[in-house]
């Protein structure tokens, strides 16, 4: 199937996606989708949960981050003990304390980001107990703060914001494991490795070579990875290893499971506020940017890699096909890299160091314009909702009105907690990137020099950041230094933006809806689409452009012109 075909069936699925899928997860967040009641009751009983108690938004962020933080502590000793449990076949050792911490961090907070080999690191119960779990249970927080969110615009006169234990099973039991099962067989039945029965050792009696080749509960483990957009593969080679990504019908399977449900979720947030064209016109933003970054990454990948030319090592008749599966190309590849970037999930069908430099370019700034285009599970919308809030507010000061968005008229602790929760993010990048740069164990750190090696490091920070988890693979990041420094980042990233995204919902919920006037800024037309398209790239644009320049964009025009 030819690039343009599969760009048309991924739109196709992702159109049946929006309407039926949005719809029936608004049903599951307002309660009238309940044929797995019989399970859910039994997990509420052992979470000693009322499910009818809804709660306010600081206790459904206290329950948050309590839960994050036990599934951290859980994930951590299951790594760091492996070497003692059982399903290890391969008997491998427990994982060293700095790498457990950021290998626990990066999974609770849906980043995915592996300082390690996962066929010669982790166990198979570390695989499937810690890190499979946490894939489901990460998204489903994602998406249960974003509903919260929602319900915060539409309700009015409330101090709840619903009840995050519910939010949290609901998201697991109805949504992501009946995709992702559905999804695994196909991965499976595609050529994915799905096997307890550890690596096999194969001697070649011709050439007396012998090769151990790894296997693992591998089919299932893909399936939720791209769902949940979290990321974090069995193998090293991530999407790129046939047994993971066995043929081009699971590339575009994993492209249109990695959008589906921060596509669809513009759909439900715009049904459960009453009006679905507020979701369409978010929609239209996400899909005018992603587009645009799709399109120019793809020519750059189309073309010569300029270090390659000047090297006069071959012939690029096909465009750049360094660090790229021959089965996949480079538009196919960089059609999936893209989709990781922009919906932070970080797994990758080719090497993103050996892009372009503009190509890299595409994928770094991608992630920089805070990953809302459509963004991951859940963290898509509630980001976004951030971007539309302070876009409202622009709107308000050029009228000179109070800004509303649904209604809710947007006063000045609301504009402050969205601009913490917009900036949050480039502040935590810039800075790290900077101490990184100024010792030793930074510097050390990435597998090459001048500006490709300072985008290393500048992309690493920014995907932690942004809990997307993809890397640009040069950069040595199982130091010390990186494992701690890439925790905090991770964890910054994500609580950081959560919090206010929940007081905000708190502080909405309790507004009373003032009726459209003649003054108010309408929020569902193309006009406030291409305001919020502006505000999306001015914040990203400001923000980074300095340090871009001294990465991907000098490293591009030292081997000649731009494009």
């Amino acid at each position: 199937m030819g690039y343009f075909w599969s760009i048309l069936l991924v739109l196709a699925v992702l159109a049946i996606a929006w309407r039926y899928l949005g719809s029936y997860m608004a049903g599951v967040y307002e309660g009238r989708v309940t044929y797995l009641k019989w399970v859910e009751r039994p997990i509420y009983r052992i979470l000693s949960v009322d499910p009818e108690a809804e709660q306010t938004w600081q206790r459904y962020a206290g329950a948050l981050i309590v839960f994050s933080a036990v599934a951290i502590l859980v994930t951590y000793l299951l790594v760091r003990f492996q070497g003692s449990l059982p399903l290890n076949p391969q008997h491998l050792k427990g994982v060293t304390p700095a790498l457990s911490w950021n290998t626990a961090v990066s999974f609770a907070t849906n980043t995915n980001w592996q300082n390690y080999a996962g066929e010669s690191t982790m166990s198979y119960l570390s695989q499937m107990a810690a890190l499979t779990v946490q894939q489901f249970v990460s998204a489903s927080v994602g998406i249960a703060v974003a509903i919260a969110l929602v319900r915060g615009f539409a309700r009015k006169g409330s101090s709840t914001i619903g009840n995050f234990w519910v939010d949290l099973v609901r998201g697991v039991l109805y949504i992501l494991i009946p995709i992702a099962f559905i999804s695994g067989l196909i991965f499976v039945g595609q050529g994915a490795v799905q096997t307890l029965g550890g690596p096999v050792t194969i001697h070649n009696a011709l050439t007396g070579a012998t090769q151990v080749i790894p296997r693992g509960p591998v089919g299932f483990m893909e399936s939720i990875k791209e769902l949940g957009t979290n990321g974090g593969g069995f193998f090293n080679a991530n999407g790129s290893h046939p047994f993971e990504n066995p043929t081009p019908l699971t590339l575009l399977l994993s492209v249109c499971l990695i959008l589906i449900i921060p596509v669809a979720l513009t759909y439900t947030f715009g049904q459960m506020v009453g009006n679905r064209r507020q979701g369409l016109t978010l929609l239209a933003a996400m899909a005018v940017i992603f587009g645009v970054w799709l399109g120019f990454t793809s020519y750059a990948e189309s073309h010569p890699n300029p270090a390659v030319a000047h090297a006069h090592v071959v012939h690029q008749a096909n465009g750049n096909m360094v660090g790229k599966e021959v089965r996949f190309g480079p538009r196919l590849t960089s059609l999936y890299n893209v989709t990781s970037t922009q919906t932070s999930t970080g797994s990758v069908a080719g090497a993103s160091d050996s892009f372009t430099p503009m190509g890299g370019f595409g994928l770094m700034t991608g992630m920089m314009l805070g990953e809302v285009t459509p963004g991951g599970v859940g963290s898509g919308l509630y980001t976004i909702l951030l971007f539309a809030l302070i876009t409202v507010f622009i709107g308000g000061l050029m009228v000179g009105r109070t800004p509303e968005y649904l209604g809710k008229k947007i006063q000045s602790k609301e504009v402050k907690l969205a601009a913490l929760g917009v900036l949050v993010m480039p502040i935590t990048v810039l800075v790290l990137t900077a101490i990184a740069m100024s010792i030793h164990a930074g510097r050390v750190g990435p597998g090459n020099s001048g500006p490709h090696g300072f985008s290393e490091i500048l992309y690493a920070f920014t995907s932690q950041a942004n809990n997307n988890g993809s890397a640009f693979a040069g950069l040595n990041g199982n130091t010390a230094f990186y494992n701690i420094a890439g925790g905090i980042a991770m964890l910054v990233g994500r609580f950081a933006i959560i919090v206010p995204c929940l007081a905000l919902a708190g502080l909405l919920s309790a507004k009373n809806i003032v009726p459209a006037g003649l003054g108010t800024f309408k929020t569902d037309t193309p006009l406030f689409t291409g305001l919020l398209i502006g505000v999306i790239l001015i914040v990203g644009g400001l923000t980074f452009f300095p340090a871009v320049s001294l990465g991907p964009i000098v490293e591009q025009l030292s081997h000649g012109k731009l494009f």
